[in-house]
């Protein structure tokens, strides 16, 4: 049987040694809703270079990867990245020791998993105290491997991450991405998620309808619904530009899914996205009202990899990739900077999930005629975490 929405996420960072050495918001956002406004921040240009493109993508991967690597550095690599996360810089260690346990806490535990391993080549010196760090701070797992064997140790990691994302990405590196005489630590984290609905799609109400395509063209593509009593919302841009937000609630109500709809037909969804930030998110809260509605929303599969050096360097976080001014002079005597930061990721959704319950099944027998929701052209989508504010994944869907 389909899950109701699977969503999977790898990111990976490779150090290598030197050639020649062997928000808007009122109240202060939480450790979560930092890292997930970077995250948000690199998601939003890379929407942007792919305008026509379903892009899936995880801002709490990007802050993970990133707070893995921070015990390590020091001077301007390490402000580099306090700054872009907003973190404190006497050490955000312990907020975010808080925020990995509360993301893998026993009541999320069938819906989210998030794992981290640090793969260092045989010999090379790592800091005890980073390596202590990791593990407190994010179970992070530690492993050596021999980089010279370059197939091998693609063949290992690649065997990790399929296991921690239950099978659904069998790969994440290449052999070719890995330097024999240079590579040093690979740091990957991967985030499995699984959602039910709490309130199920009916399969028998799937039919296929016209999703008016990013690209201009119109497409029959499979279409949900269900009458059911939504979170639904009316907000607006800077400029003036007016989206629909609804709210999917996933089985636990610590979860849901956020749709974003410009509520002009002729408004992109390009011009909407850059306005998106947690503290954004965190408005909507005011603004979301329950109503009984019909949505229609279409099943969709996604799997996207994205490049994060560019954005990155973008937002300031620049010295980690420069073979030059690197400092990670707390992760190993050996001086080693960044060659290589990816993540990917894939999404599923369809109509699984939990039986409806009475609530609902009553409304189904309400007489009035309930207003329409129809996602048929192109939207974004958010997977929060509702008690940290964190964004698991978002994406933007131009094409079912």
């Amino acid at each position: 049987m389909g899950l109701s929405s699977l969503l999977y996420l790898c990111g990976l960072l490779t150090l290598c040694g030197l050639r020649g050495v062997l928000s808007q918001s009122t109240s202060a956002p939480s450790y979560g809703e930092r890292g997930s406004d970077l995250g948000l921040q690199v998601f939003n240009q890379v929407a942007r270079s792919r305008p026509q493109d379903n892009v899936v993508f995880s801002p709490h991967g990007v802050a993970s990867i990133l707070g893995m690597l921070l015990p390590g550095a020091h001077g301007d690599t390490r402000s580099q990245i306090l700054t872009a996360l907003r973190y404190k810089k006497n050490g955000p260690y312990k907020m975010l020791r808080k925020l990995h346990k509360t993301l893998t806490a026993k009541s999320n535990q069938d819906i989210v998993t998030i794992a981290n391993a640090v793969f260092s080549q045989q010999g090379f010196p790592m800091e005890e105290a980073f390596v202590s760090s990791n593990k407190d701070n994010f179970q992070c797992e530690s492993r050596t491997l021999n980089f010279n064997d370059a197939q091998a140790a693609a063949g290992l990691i690649n065997s990790w991450v399929k296991n921690q994302t239950k099978g659904h990405i069998p790969t994440l590196v290449k052999a070719d991405m890995f330097n024999g005489a240079l590579t040093r630590l690979v740091a990957v984290n991967a985030i499995y998620f699984k959602g039910l609905w709490k309130s199920r799609f009916q399969p028998e109400n799937t039919k296929p309808r016209t999703f008016n395509g990013g690209d201009g063209n119109a497409y029959k593509v499979p279409m949900m619904s269900q009458l059911s009593v939504l979170n639904i919302g009316l907000a607006s841009t800077q400029q003036g530009l007016k989206y629909k937000v609804i709210e999917l609630p996933y089985h636990g109500n610590s979860i849901s899914m956020l749709i974003v709809l410009p509520s002009d037909e002729d408004t992109p969804l390009r011009d909407v996205i850059p306005h998106i930030n947690t503290a954004t998110v965190q408005s909507w809260t005011k603004l979301l009202h329950q109503r009984k509605v019909r949505l229609l929303l279409p099943k969709f599969s996604v799997e996207a990899e994205v490049d994060l050096q560019a954005p990155l360097v973008a937002l300031g976080i620049k010295n980690l990739f420069d073979e030059g001014k690197a400092d990670f002079r707390h992760l190993s005597t050996e001086p080693v900077y960044v060659s290589k930061a990816l993540q990917k990721a894939k999404i599923e959704v369809n109509e699984d999930g939990t039986k409806a319950s009475a609530a609902t099944a009553a409304i189904l027998l309400a007489r009035s005629s309930p207003p329409s929701v129809i996602v048929d052209r192109p939207f974004l989508f958010l997977i929060r975490h509702k008690p940290t504010g964190t964004i698991l994944f978002a994406g933007q869907i131009n094409k079912p």
